[in-house]
């Protein structure tokens, strides 16, 4: 990890846990409080690096870009972008909102390509040779549960695997040793199910109630791994779930 040192990177969805591992994160999402009270924590807990936090709304392409210059012009670019920000909508495809699914999408699929474009973008322009862009995805991107209230959101993270592997070949064809790694857990212990049933707390209980779910710095530890492995080495998509998880 000691090639991180003194580089940026830029964590969507206000991820935790990876702060320690590199020099200057620069986190981002809507909820600008929620940013400033993790980068509190981060500066309280004695972590050696530097947590930066920065309202954006990633199904706005004009606040990503904007976003990005801000960061070239505070911080040079950025070296590393894990595109980590996800939405799901309780919306299943015979009944469900296009409200729903749109916002799914903006901020899935596309919100994840602009980040992706702009942070490469910002690699090229800089020389930088090495970078990486990491994928949270998930299990949904690999296989179709019987739920029809996730159905929509499974195909924005079948995207997700399919543009993974679209920009590891199209980095290839670049010539450049910039990485591209998909990270696709199973059910973590997060906010998700809260979120995808605000309205019914049981619901959105019943998930994690049976098993012993993924805690959110089991991502980041994998996410940890990923940068830690040899430049030459190139971690195409990681698969994790909980032990007890059958699907």
């Amino acid at each position: 990890m000691d090639r991180w040192r003194g580089r940026v990177a830029l964590v969507t969805g206000a991820s935790v846990g990876i702060g320690a591992a590199i020099a200057k994160v620069v986190g981002c999402a809507r909820d600008i409080e929620k940013l400033q009270k993790l980068a509190a924590e981060c500066q309280s807990a004695g972590h050696s690096g530097v947590f930066v936090p920065y309202k954006c709304d990633l199904s706005n392409e004009e606040e990503i870009v904007s976003m990005f210059s801000a960061i070239k012009s505070q911080h040079k670019g950025v070296d590393v972008c894990i595109n980590n920000a996800g939405v799901a909508h309780p919306d299943p495809l015979l009944t469900g909102k296009t409200s729903g699914w749109k916002n799914m999408l903006d901020v899935n699929v596309l919100g994840l390509c602009v980040c992706t474009r702009e942070a490469y973008q910002s690699m090229k322009e800089r020389n930088v040779d090495d970078g990486h862009i990491i994928n949270i995805n998930s299990m949904s991107g690999h296989r179709v549960v019987q739920n029809p209230d996730s159905h929509f959101y499974s195909s924005t993270k079948y995207a997700v695997t399919a543009l993974t592997e679209g920009l590891r070949q199209e980095l290839r064809e670049a010539k450049t040793h910039i990485r591209a790694t998909c990270i696709s857990p199973g059910l973590v212990e997060t906010e998700f199910f809260q979120r995808l049933y605000s309205d019914n707390p049981e619901k959105a209980a019943a998930p994690l109630s049976t098993l012993k779910p993924l805690e959110a710095i089991d991502i980041a530890n994998s996410v940890t791994y990923v940068l830690s492995a040899p430049p030459h080495v190139q971690i195409g998509d990681i698969w994790m779930r909980p032990v007890e998880q059958v699907s």
